[in-house]
């Protein structure tokens, strides 16, 4: 009776292995840069595309982080499957995962936007006035965007082998505290590196400018994020690494065509008391583009390069996106 209750559970356990339910673990930060996310997990676009492609169930769930570091290593512990941060935070991973079973490279491009530096300073006006800032908050110091073109600012000025000149000003601190800091007009922020939308919250009030914003440091519109993931996910299932795939394609027509509905899903998930009508109009500027299709991120990989951040120098656009996306006309 034994040997039949053990054949039969081996049997069955097969079943119980092909019956779990697959699941996809989604991280993002605080700015709207990642609004095909909330739209994804709003309208279960993953789930689908996935059931399109003979998966009938998949569980997705999603976290919020600070700043690219937090998020990285989430992925690297594998406590999340697929981030969405900036081109900057994902080189630093993809340069130090290559060649590894973590290795990490970019699914799709989210939105190409600029953001800006700021100031309450009035004898802060142009990038040459940087030293006089004080603190200069960042998502994360040295990898993130913000941070980074921070010390292209100072290269621009000062020469590659001083990129680093301000980095001792940079500190960690979330968009919506550096904002309030930089409002406030009290303590050591009179600089911000602002994200929509709390770019144009600032801009509200007379005393906030713009120094420079990232197309002028970056020379010309570039993406400001994307969602990556690990090699590891996108072999262990590629039915639902392309329901992914497919589902942030979706998304992001819904979020060029109905920026409103994309608007009020961050609303919902940020708990911001922003407006709708704020929310949409941030997100839909003129210099404003959502698209999967990757814009200089090759400048932002080769200065990383140069000064040494990352140790590994990519040919092409293509070295860091997984193959799906290769027939997209990227930069």
């Amino acid at each position: 009776m034994k040997r039949l209750l053990l054949l039969a559970t081996l049997a069955f356990a097969p079943m119980l292995a092909h019956a779990e339910v697959p699941e996809v673990r989604i991280a993002r930060q605080y700015s709207m840069g990642y609004l095909q996310f909330n739209v994804v997990e709003h309208e279960k676009l993953i789930q689908k595309h996935a059931a399109r492609l003979g998966i009938p169930e998949v569980k997705v769930s999603s976290f919020r982080f600070n700043g690219p570091a937090a998020m990285n290593d989430a992925l690297l512990s594998d406590t999340v499957d697929i981030v969405g941060g900036s081109p900057h935070g994902m080189f630093t991973l993809w340069a130090k995962t290559l060649g590894t079973k973590q290795e990490v490279r970019a699914i799709t491009a989210l939105v190409t936007l600029p953001f800006a530096i700021t100031s309450n300073d009035p004898a802060i006006t142009t990038i040459a006035d940087l030293g006089k800032c004080k603190k200069i908050p960042v998502p994360s110091v040295r990898v993130s965007s913000p941070a980074v073109s921070v010390q292209m600012a100072a290269a621009k000025l000062y020469g590659m082998k001083e990129y680093a000149k301000f980095d001792t000003a940079t500190i960690t601190m979330s968009p919506a505290d550096a904002t309030v800091a930089l409002l406030s007009g009290v303590g050591e922020i009179n600089c911000t590196i602002a994200l929509p939308p709390f770019l144009q919250q600032q801009l509200e009030h007379p005393n906030i400018h713009v120094v420079a914003n990232s197309f002028d440091l970056m020379g010309g519109p570039n993406t400001y994020t994307l969602s990556y993931t690990s090699l590891k996910f996108h072999d262990r299932n590629p039915k639902l690494y392309q329901a992914v795939y497919d589902a942030l394609q979706e998304a992001t027509g819904r979020v060029s065509n109905d920026i409103r509905t994309a608007a009020k899903y961050w609303i919902e998930d940020s708990e911001s008391r922003l407006s709708v009508d704020f929310v949409a109009a941030a997100g839909s500027g003129k210099d404003v583009k959502w698209t999967t299709i990757p814009e200089r991120t090759m400048q932002g990989a080769e200065f990383m390069a140069e000064v040494g951040t990352i140790k590994v120098k990519p040919k092409s656009w293509k070295d860091y996106f997984f193959p799906e996306a290769y027939a997209m006309p990227g930069s």
